[in-house]
């Protein structure tokens, strides 16, 4: 999911699960590596990155900002685009424009590729669509409807997207509630989930990630503050975490990613960090720390002020992306991409190590507010 301005903070907490405490030791952690982008809003800089995703160039796709005027009021010419940097982080070039046609954006979101056709599917998120683009970048078609702006939050539309190995897309209805599913070709098909605070109920399902292992679901489940996982179905298998600042709690889950040992990484937003667990929610550790800036108001620039862009610093964690070992986060008041290395991994059930930077914070004014009361209907 994500997020796009100021806004007060409603936090649902719903802990199910206690994490587990004994297995045999070992260490799973995250390393700074690089940063790509830099805060403006020139060729090449970024403000509020939503969204992230990497080609098989290794070229680095960005969902980039949404343009207001100083009256609030739509400007098409600042942000609106997703911009693709090189591997290295050199800035190539854009992605669609700002405005209400077709390849238009109005808050480009998240964003992914089809691993068959390589297409790219970005959600945008007041038009209230996903637009499809070519490998080249040229518009092909939009597609879907979702649940409009209701009161109390800031964002709506379409959330995380991702595919399953038989060519369907799953596009989180952020105000809905739910889950679509669509053929590739924008055809719904079935949805998962409604209003709730059950199991296989949401509050704003933010990231959502189909395992390359299993095939089952995992969501952040944004106010709700917890991680579900539900098969391949949508029947609900495994939920955790809880509303705090504590190893395993979070403050607004955003973005999500699955590894093929099934660890799972979590864009904690509000806490400024990211959160390994996993495959059974087991916290492993968590890095970042907060910057001492708070997040801009509502009609401020979207940087934190001062910019704090020490590696490991954040002003809210949001977009993530996983590939080839490594984990790109969105620093979401800070302008960036910061690129984190994994080490350690193993397919062995491992014991909590240290906790890596673990932010210890609240923030008491401005992210998205997202939230919704909907009815749930089960994918066939």
């Amino acid at each position: 999911m994500r997020l796009v301005k100021n806004l007060s903070i409603a936090i649902v907490g719903t802990g199910l699960m206690g994490l587990a405490t004994s297995a045999p030791a070992w260490s799973l952690s995250l390393k700074y590596e690089r940063s790509i982008g830099s805060p403006g809003f020139g060729s090449g800089q970024l403000f509020v990155p939503q969204g992230i995703t990497v080609d098989d160039a290794g070229n680095v796709l960005v969902s980039n900002g949404r343009g207001l005027n100083p009256d609030g009021s739509f400007n098409p010419d600042i942000g609106n685009k997703v911009e693709v940097f090189d591997s290295q982080g050199d800035y190539l070039r854009a992605i669609g424009k700002g405005g209400k046609g077709p390849g238009e954006f109005d808050e480009p979101a998240a964003l992914e590729i089809d691993p068959v056709t390589k297409n790219l599917y970005v959600g945008d998120v007041f038009n209230n669509r996903v637009n499809v683009f070519d490998p080249q970048g040229k518009y092909i078609k939009s597609f879907g409807s979702f649940g409009k702006l209701i009161p109390g939050r800031a964002f709506f539309g379409p959330s995380g997207i991702t595919f399953d190995k038989t060519g369907n897309v799953y596009v989180g209805d952020f105000s809905g509630d739910k889950i679509n599913k669509y053929t590739k070709n924008g055809e719904l098909i079935g949805s998962i989930g409604g209003n709730g605070t059950e199991p296989g109920q949401f509050q704003g399902p933010a990231g959502v990630r189909i395992s390359p292992v299993s095939g089952n679901f995992f969501v952040a489940d944004q106010f709700n503050n917890r991680v579900q996982v539900l098969d391949p179905k949508g029947n609900p298998l495994l939920t955790f975490g809880s509303a705090g600042s504590e190893p395993g709690q979070f403050n607004q889950p955003i973005g999500i990613e699955v590894d093929e040992y099934e660890n799972i990484y979590v864009a904690d937003s509000i806490n400024s960090r990211v959160q390994v667990f996993n495959k059974d929610g087991k916290f492993l550790t968590a890095f970042g720390k907060p910057a001492a800036a708070p997040a801009p108001a509502l009609g401020e620039p979207p940087f934190g002020e001062p910019l704090d862009l020490t590696p490991g610093t954040f002003n809210w964690t949001g977009g993530t992306k996983y590939e080839d070992g490594k984990l790109y986060v969105g620093d979401f008041f800070q302008g960036r991409v910061q690129v984190l290395k994994i080490e350690g991994r193993s397919k062995e059930v491992p014991e909590p190590t240290s906790i890596l930077g673990t932010a210890l914070f609240g923030v008491g004014a401005t992210i998205i507010k997202l939230q919704k009361s909907g009815r749930k209907k089960q994918m066939s």
